[in-house]
């Protein structure tokens, strides 16, 4: 810590010319809160993974059936709607039909998450139709599926 000595004022003289002041520096504490503030906001997001765990281990007990496979819905150019299009299971679903059905597996499996697909000529109010289906089953987990954009040659 440091302290500043400023001169005394007045007309009595002394052997001792300057006074210490005793004023925090505020300065370098500002610089180590605003590096702790940089240090913490990076590291947060990190800390949200887990604590690995060694488990117990037996012979008796069985693992409990899980579902956590994403459902895809595929929308095609007429703006057919096909569950799971990609299984051996797909069935074509109509707009009243699949806000039903979705609801349905997500009271069987509240973490389900659900990909879709879109042709590009679908229009945007199908799209919209298929997606506010899927919120009013009560899905939150949801993603639109898409290619990656191919690199473009550029011309020489």
């Amino acid at each position: 810590m440091a302290a500043f000595i400023k001169p005394s004022s007045g007309t009595k003289t002394s052997r001792r010319a300057f006074a210490p002041v005793a004023e925090i520096n505020v300065t370098p504490m500002v610089d180590v809160m605003l590096v702790l503030l940089v240090i913490f906001i990076v590291t947060a997001p990190l800390l949200t993974t887990g604590v690995n765990v060694n488990l117990p281990q037996t012979s008796r007990a069985r693992s409990l059936p899980q579902d956590n496979t994403a459902l895809t819905l595929t929308v095609e150019k007429d703006g057919t709607v096909t569950l799971n299009a990609a299984k051996q299971d797909a069935v074509k679903l109509d707009a009243d039909t699949l806000q039903g059905r979705l609801a349905a597996i997500r009271e069987a499996n509240p973490q389900v998450r659900v990909y879709v697909k879109g042709d590009k000529d679908v229009s945007y109010g199908v799209m919209m139709d298929v997606m506010a289906s899927v919120t009013a089953a009560g899905i939150t987990q949801v993603a639109f599926v898409t290619d990656p954009r191919k690199p473009q040659k550029t011309p020489r």
